[in-house]
C-alpha cells in the first residue's frame, strides 16, 4: 500500500467516522473530569443550549454548501427574539401572530443578503457583515438596549417546557429541523441542486440551474431557522436581549465545519453537522464546569475552528490528489 492510498484510507476514515470519534473522546474526558458531568439535569441543559445554535447550524449549513457565508446569523437571532417580545408586551399581539411577524420579517434579511449577494455580486462576507451591523442597529433602536421582559408563561414554554415531561421543547425542534434539513439535501432535486451549485457554480448555471435563486434560497433558509432559534432563545431566558446574538455565528460556523462542512462549497453532510454541534455544546458546558475563566473559553473555541478549518482543507486536498 503506498503512501497516497493510505492518506486516502485515512481521510476516508476520518469523513465517516472522525467526527463520532471526537465527541466520544470529548464526552469521556469531561465525564471522568467532572463528576456532575453526567447528570440527567446537565444533559438536559447541554441538549437544550445546543439546539439554538444547532437550528441555526442547519440554515448555515445550505449556506456553506454553495460556497457562501452567512456572520449574520447572531444578529437575526436577537433580533427576532426582540421583536416577537416586543410585539407580545407592547401592541399586545397574539403569541403565534408575534412568533409569525418576527419569522417574517429574519427571512425578508435573508431574501435581503441573498439578492445582494447573487445579483448584486458583492461577496457574501461583505453583505452579511453589513446585514450584521444593520440588524443590530435596527434591535438596539427597537428595544433601546433594555431588556423586554413581561413575558408569558405560555410563551416561555418553547423555550423552558418539555414534551411529554420528557424531552425540552426546544430540542423537539431542533430534531424536527435537522430531519427536514437532511431531507432537503439528500432527498429533493433542490438539495443536489444546492450541492451542484457549491461543486461548480459555473457548470451549475451553463447547464440550466437558476444559480441565484438556490442562492438566495439558503439565505432565506439561513435567516428563517436563525429568526425561529432567536424567539426559542427569547423564550428560554423570558426576556428579549440585545445582546443575545452576539458570537453566536461562530458557534455556528464551528459547528458546520466540525460537521465536515466545507467552506469552499458542494461538500458536507447536514447529519454530521447535528454531532458537531453537540461537540461544541458539551465544550462549552464543560469548560464551565472545570472553572476555565470566560475568555480562555474565547480562546479555546477560536483554536477549535481554526483546527476544524485546516481537518477540513487536508481531507479535501487529499481527495482531490
Amino acid at each position: 500500500m503506498n503512501k497516497k492510498t493510505h492518506s486516502k484510507q485515512i481521510a476516508s476514515f476520518y469523513e465517516k467516522y472522525g467526527i463520532l470519534v471526537i465527541l466520544l473522546v470529548e464526552i469521556a474526558f469531561f465525564a471522568v473530569k467532572c463528576p456532575n458531568f453526567m447528570t440527567v439535569d446537565n444533559l438536559f441543559l447541554v441538549s437544550r443550549q445546543v439546539s439554538f445554535y444547532g437550528i441555526a447550524a442547519v440554515g448555515m449549513t445550505m449556506v456553506l454548501l454553495v460556497g457562501e457565508i452567512d456572520i449574520s446569523v447572531g444578529s437575526i437571532l436577537a433580533f427576532s427574539g426582540c421583536l416577537s417580545a416586543v410585539l407580545m408586551t407592547k401592541c399586545n399581539v397574539p403569541i403565534w401572530a408575534a412568533c409569525l411577524i418576527a419569522l417574517a420579517v429574519s427571512t425578508l434579511f435573508g431574501v435581503i443578503s441573498g439578492t445582494v449577494t447573487a445579483i448584486g455580486k458583492v461577496p457574501s462576507l461583505i453583505t452579511t457583515l453589513a446585514m450584521q451591523t444593520i440588524i443590530k442597529g435596527c434591535t438596539y433602536l427597537m428595544t433601546g438596549g433594555s431588556a423586554i421582559s413581561g413575558l408569558s408563561d405560555r410563551f416561555k414554554f418553547l423555550g423552558q417546557g418539555f414534551l411529554a415531561d420528557l424531552i425540552p421543547f426546544p430540542v423537539v425542534i431542533l430534531i424536527l429541523m435537522f430531519i427536514l434539513g437532511y431531507l432537503i439535501l439528500n432527498k429533493t432535486y433542490i438539495g443536489r441542486r444546492i450541492y451542484a451549485v457549491g461543486g461548480n457554480k459555473e457548470a451549475s448555471r451553463l447547464s440550466g440551474i437558476s444559480t441565484v435563486g438556490i442562492v438566495i434560497g439558503t439565505f432565506v433558509c439561513s435567516a428563517f431557522v436563525s429568526g425561529i432559534a432567536g424567539i426559542l432563545m427569547a423564550a428560554r431566558l423570558g426576556s428579549g436581549m440585545s445582546s443575545v446574538g452576539s458570537g453566536f455565528e461562530m458557534e455556528v460556523l464551528t459547528a458546520a465545519v466540525l460537521g465536515g462542512v466545507s467552506l469552499q462549497g458542494g461538500k458536507g453532510n447536514v447529519l454530521n453537522v447535528l454531532v458537531g454541534s453537540f461537540i461544541i455544546g458539551i465544550l462549552a458546558n464543560g469548560l464551565v464546569m472545570l472553572g476555565v475563566i470566560e475568555y480562555w473559553q474565547w480562546i479555546i473555541k477560536g483554536l477549535v475552528f481554526v483546527c476544524a478549518v485546516i481537518v477540513s482543507n487536508i481531507v479535501i486536498f487529499i481527495d482531490r490528489n
